[in-house]
């Protein structure tokens, strides 16, 4: 029927019910599970999870190590959860909030057996939810009717596993002129993915030649930089500065990627400062987290730019990633155009940790 959900509903569906404290039904061929993310989780809702059968805290491999706790499954660990613990354990073992004053958790003990591809699913769908990555799992015997007594969202794995992977198509939503002061020849187009996230935009400045490589960024949205002019990082006068240039030059496009805080959210990003004001740097307040140095998907700048019919850029950044993501996804870049900016008292040794630790040239 055309009125049922597709599975990309479902998928967006189920990262709602997570950041609102709901659990979500995860199926494999042999086996299935509920999940939980942690963040949200209140004593009762653990308490029901915990009544189904033994139940698994899954952290990141990441934050596994900041743990201690043994790694068996790769990039995630299940961690088993002691009959005595409660709320406030499982989410002190989460959250590095208070690490430093309260580091040791354990002794923790890490499940070995048994397959792993739902608590590593969760594990993707609380990061897709911009939450903490953490989940509680406790394995079920009668999903399908588990689901529909509770009215809960199920994932089966075989389909929900390959859109995780995949970035989601954009579509052009809306565009209108807009005037700026970088440039009173500006026009804004609004993207929509398909699976219900973010939209994205992109700024075209003047009307650049789709025939010829066009001056373009790739922005990841910064509200602390762009908008409040936090002194933290360079985002802000990197922004500024790729506008100013293409308003110079008479025309560019910019994409402003909804990719805040490198792509764990600015809930995390918060988190992360936090970390830094302990004491870590940028790369290790992310680890300490469960994150990559890096989350976010810049294979949606590539599609943006072949939706206003690009093939061929002169690339304002830093960040070879972004570079080798603009050639891996069948965009030229025929430039580098370095944008230095931003440098402060404040910020110099965050600029100084991208630059040894996630290759920014600088």
């Amino acid at each position: 029927m055309s009125l049922m959900p597709t599975m990309i509903d479902l998928l967006a569906r189920a990262r709602v019910d997570l950041r609102m404290g709901l659990p979500v039904v995860l199926t494999a061929p042999d086996q299935a599970v509920l999940a939980l993310a942690v963040e949200p989780m209140d004593s009762a809702k653990l308490t029901s999870l915990r009544a189904l059968g033994a139940a698994t805290l899954t952290v990141t491999s990441r934050r596994a190590e900041t743990l201690k706790a043994r790694v068996y499954d790769g990039d995630i660990a299940r961690i088993s959860i002691p009959s005595s613990a409660d709320l406030g354990w499982v989410q002190a073992v989460a959250d590095p909030a208070d690490d430093l004053r309260t580091p040791m958790k354990g002794p923790l003990r890490s499940d070995r057996d048994g397959n792993a591809e739902l608590h590593r699913l969760a594990i993707t769908l609380t990061k897709s939810a911009r939450l903490l990555p953490a989940a509680v799992i406790c394995p079920l015997q009668h999903p399908a009717q588990f689901a529909l007594t509770h009215g809960l969202t199920t994932l089966p794995l075989s389909e929900v596993a390959p859109l995780m992977i995949a970035s989601s198509p954009l579509h052009p939503v809306a565009a209108a002129r807009l005037p700026t002061v970088a440039a009173e020849a500006g026009r804004l187009h609004i993207f929509r993915p398909e699976d219900g996230a973010e939209e994205h935009y992109a700024i075209e400045i003047g009307k650049p030649d789709r025939s010829a490589p066009v001056l373009a960024r790739l922005h990841s949205a910064c509200f602390t930089g762009d908008v409040l002019g936090s002194l933290k990082c360079d985002c802000g006068p990197q922004l500024n500065g790729a506008l100013a240039q293409m308003g110079a030059e008479g025309q560019g496009v910019l994409l402003y990627l909804n990719q805040e805080g490198r792509g764990i959210g600015l809930a995390n990003k918060m988190r992360a400062y936090s970390l830094q004001d302990q004491g870590f740097d940028t790369v290790e307040a992310n680890h300490r987290l469960g994150f990559e140095d890096d989350e976010r998907d810049f294979r949606l700048g590539s599609g943006i730019l072949r939706e206003l019919g690009f093939s061929a850029v002169r690339l304002l950044t830093n960040n070879p990633n972004k570079i080798a993501m603009m050639e891996k996804t069948g965009i030229d870049v025929v430039e580098r155009v370095p944008l230095k900016v931003g440098e402060t008292a404040f910020n110099r040794e965050y600029l100084a940790t991208k630059a040894a630790k996630s290759g920014h040239m600088l």
